[in-house]
């Protein structure tokens, strides 16, 4: 039974993560994504963190977040110091965990109604 209004429906939530498959919604993924609270865009060029570059970069730019999170997979990897610097120029906070992590800390800053931007290898 549920108790209280789900203040979240409408928007996007990272329902379950296992190594090699992200839930978002009811969307199953085998892909890394990058997603907001309200945009879902699939990756399948990104197969390593070496893959980003400028592309990715604009891609999330465009998205216009206040926080980027890069969830690195099952181990916390950092990516080329370059990838971050885009951001931190930007007067956008960087993070990099493990994916596990990253899906945690993109749902409560959602639910908290922040401009969160993850960018999810899984």
């Amino acid at each position: 039974m549920r108790f209280t209004q789900d203040a979240t429906s409408g928007v996007n939530l990272i329902r379950s993560y296992t190594q090699g498959a992200l839930r978002v919604n009811d969307q199953q993924l085998t892909s890394a994504i990058i997603v907001t609270a309200s945009e879902l865009l699939v990756q399948p060029e990104l197969r390593a963190l070496g893959d980003l570059g400028g592309e990715h970069v604009a891609r999330i730019l465009a998205l216009e977040p206040e926080l980027v999170i890069l969830g690195s997979g099952v181990r916390q990897v950092f990516p080329d110091a370059s990838f971050g610097t885009h951001f931190l120029k930007a007067g956008i906070g960087f993070e990099v965990m493990d994916t596990g992590a990253a899906c945690r800390t993109f749902n409560v800053l959602v639910a908290e109604q922040r401009r969160a931007a993850a960018v999810l290898f899984p």
